[in-house]
């Protein structure tokens, strides 16, 4: 189960971002080695303060533990042909990282795994970093010999969506029957470097057919725009952002509206922080009445979605319907000039055999 993570604890903050912003992947930085630790440490006390206002850390890796044990469960009923299933979580910034969880592989005799993305969408800069990651991993033999397939993206999936529009119609009972028609929903997803956009990457094609296949399940109920948080730096990234789109509402007269985080699954910093703390404050202070739904997290109907998407993975693997990766993921963006992005998924379409 690959992720980005987020420190569990406050005095993991550091590690985290180091680990984050030494991914030449994520963020291409020159003399990566030496900044990358020192724009860390300027950026620690800001961040640990956001953890301990949202109680001390991120839940992440609670959640996902949470969802991969009942994914199994489920799944040994699914597809009992290669029960018992085990989830391991590899995350690419913070504890558990890739290279701990490997080793964890390796001990524990693994012979077939699947690089399940828990990233709906994909992005070059979040499934593809932790792909890129797992292959240095394989091919440097820390895992042992292993057949690999991959889950890279299910943005669209029946369940996923079923679960993000259940928690969208609960946010959305909030409000007096006489004006719900009227709530604007506003999904936010994290935004991209237009760099990252103009090179070919597809997240924010996929996020946006997320967006459309929720609003067909919701019967098109109530106006909706999809915003994009959590920009970084000075430079060009998606936009509109979700912040600027709270005030643009208010300017409007528009003063109701849900936040729906359409890109995370897990509660973590983005959703506690960013969408509770400052955006519903902002949207408060702006006379608005604003409502968040909640994040997917031990969701029954999105574990299921879980379940579900890998049992039929391993279905189509195994009758050969499908190759270890889909036929989308051996694209890679018309821009790419990442040597190691094409390496990986040559590794991966060979089963992880070099």
């Amino acid at each position: 189960m690959l992720n980005m993570g987020g420190p569990s604890t406050v005095p993991e903050t550091y590690d985290f971002l180091k680990n984050l912003f030494m991914d030449g992947d994520l963020i291409p930085l020159p003399f990566q080695r030496v900044i990358a630790p020192l724009i860390a440490k300027r950026r620690t006390p800001q961040i640990e303060k956001q953890y301990a206002d949202i109680g001390g850390g991120s839940p992440i890796l609670k959640y996902t533990e949470m969802q991969g044990a009942g994914m199994c469960e489920l799944l040994d009923e699914l597809h009992p042909e290669t029960a018992p299933h085990k989830p391991y979580v590899a995350f690419r910034y913070a504890n558990p990282l890739t290279q701990e969880t490997a080793q964890r592989i390796k001990a524990d005799g693994v012979k077939r795994a699947i690089a399940f993305t828990q990233y709906p969408q994909y992005s070059c800069s979040t499934t593809g970093s932790s792909l890129n990651e797992l292959f240095r991993r394989g091919r440097a033999g820390e895992m042992g010999d292993i057949e690999w397939s991959v889950i890279d993206r299910w943005g669209t999936h029946p369940g996923f969506i079923e679960a993000v529009a259940q928690n969208i119609e609960a946010a959305l009972a909030k409000f007096q029957p006489s004006t719900r028609s009227d709530v604007v929903i506003l999904f936010s997803a994290h935004s991209l470097p237009m760099s990252v956009v103009n090179r070919g990457d597809p997240y924010v094609l996929e996020v946006s057919a997320s967006v459309n296949a929720v609003m067909d399940r919701l019967g098109h109920s109530n106006p909706y725009r999809l915003v994009w948080q959590s920009q970084v730096g000075p430079s060009a990234w998606m936009g509109m952002q979700t912040g600027e789109a709270i005030k643009g509402l208010a300017r409007l007269g528009k003063k109701e509206a849900i936040l729906v985080p359409i890109a995370f699954t897990s509660d973590h910093i983005e959703t506690l922080y960013e969408l509770d703390l400052e955006y519903l404050k902002e949207g408060k202070e702006l006379g608005m009445e604003l409502h968040r739904a909640e994040s997917l997290n031990g969701s029954p109907v999105f574990i299921r979605a879980l379940a579900d998407i890998t049992a039929k993975h391993l279905r189509d693997y195994s009758t050969r319907r499908i190759g270890p990766t889909s036929v989308q993921m051996g694209l890679r963006c018309p821009g790419c000039k990442n040597m190691t992005c094409g390496q990986q998924k040559h590794w991966f379409a060979r089963a992880g055999r070099s």
